[in-house]
């Protein structure tokens, strides 16, 4: 015995493997206990637990061009303190996941489904938080699909509920998605009423001096210069709208606005050579009329001539961003539907039997070695004095 102590004297606290396995086996009752009766209570608290079910439907976000992506998501941006959608979003795909998080999608649920009595909560913002826990959402960057699902104790009720999220961001997603098309069909739109009054008014005007002043004549040279300079004022005009409504959903830096910039400069330097070139064109009027009716014929021919052509471009744009709206719509399509699950999500029984038994095992195994240690600094003199010693300190005290 003095020397098993003495070899414990030297090397004090300190275990080789035998020392291991020997307060294994002096204390395989206590591991062995704790061991299993960590995983028979886990596993009593997991049978007591109510069976959680999970809910997926699978989506595919709008296959739209950049630059709604870019406008969409600065319009969440500018929005998400009425949203509710965490900024920071930088693909679309994190967009739609936003979106379906947001504020107006939540209290949608909760009302079609009754959640605040559901979930036992008094206030909304609470059965938000409750909602938000129990959706799962993510996305897959190599295929692009969104999978949402949700956690419910009825499996129907949590398909439902998957199915009417989807539902509910869509209706989200019409009302935000404001498509390039849109944009620019809605410009044209009030472009396209301007031009109609004017053309009326000009229509109106030429009408009026043609019963005032008779016929009047011109030659075919100036005809057809008043005909030129008309209708490239026309493609002008309609080339500045176009650059106008590309700068609503586009930087300056965009490559199109430059090139649809140094077009709009060409077509203003080839109207000044033109203009240029009409100067001294002749007006043939009948005998008697002042020569600046001649003059006048001209100036109104050529607003009623751009006016004309103004219009046409204008309806012709106005109609292609129709279509283009149209065949733009951002749709979320829908692989897979959510359908009752059969089997539970939650809880994962032998899971969590399993981490109990690991748990259990090194505690057991660390609480033998401190019963070993004590037992063993105990039986040591030194030891003893030293509590003797500060059981008499106490007792003076």
């Amino acid at each position: 015995m003095e020397g098993h102590q003495t070899q414990y004297g030297d090397d004090e606290g300190q275990f080789d493997l035998l020392d291991l396995l020997f307060v294994m086996a002096k204390r395989k009752r206590l591991i062995i206990g704790i061991t299993l009766g960590s995983a028979l209570l886990i596993a009593i608290i997991s049978l007591m637990m109510s069976p959680i079910y999970l809910a997926e439907t699978k989506i595919i976000s709008p296959q739209v061009n950049s630059s709604m992506n870019a406008q969409l998501l600065n319009q969440i941006g500018a929005a998400s303190g009425l949203l509710g959608v965490v900024p920071g979003v930088k693909s679309p795909n994190e967009l739609y996941i936003g979106l379906l998080k947001s504020r107006p999608v939540l209290d949608r649920i909760i009302d079609r489904f009754d959640l605040m009595r559901l979930y036992d909560e008094k206030y909304r913002e609470d059965a938000r938080r409750s909602l938000l826990k129990n959706i799962k959402a993510r996305n897959d960057l190599k295929s692009g699909i969104i999978t949402i699902g949700i956690e419910d104790k009825d499996p129907k009720r949590s398909a439902d509920m998957a199915n009417a999220l989807i539902e509910e961001l869509r209706v989200m997603n019409k009302g935000l998605s404001v498509t390039e098309a849109a944009q620019r069909r809605l410009f044209f739109e009030e472009q396209l009423k301007d031009a109609k009054d004017s053309l009326s008014k000009s229509e109106e005007a030429m009408k009026g001096f043609q019963e005032k002043s008779g016929a009047v004549k011109i030659d075919a040279q100036a005809d057809a210069i008043i005909g030129g300079i008309s209708q490239l004022m026309a493609q002008i005009a309609a080339k500045d709208v176009q650059v106008r409504v590309m700068r609503t959903y586009s930087t300056p830096q965009n490559p199109d606005i430059l090139r649809a910039e140094e077009e709009l400069k060409g077509m203003r330097d080839q109207l000044s050579k033109l203009e240029s070139k009409s100067e001294g064109t002749s007006v043939m009027v009948p005998t008697g009329n002042m020569p600046s009716t001649g003059t006048q014929y001209v100036r109104l021919m050529r607003d009623l001539r751009f006016n004309e052509t103004l219009y046409e471009l204008l309806f012709g744009q106005f109609q292609a961003a129709k279509i283009d709206e149209a065949r733009d719509a951002a749709v979320i399509q829908v692989i897979e539907k959510a359908v009752p699950p059969e089997k539970r999500s939650r809880p994962k029984r032998r899971l969590m039997v399993i981490l109990a038994i690991i748990s259990g095992f090194f505690v057991s195994i660390a609480l033998a070695f401190f019963m070993e240690y004590m037992e063993r600094v105990s039986g040591n003199p030194e030891y003893r004095e030293k509590v003797a010693k500060l059981k008499r300190t106490m007792s003076y005290r």
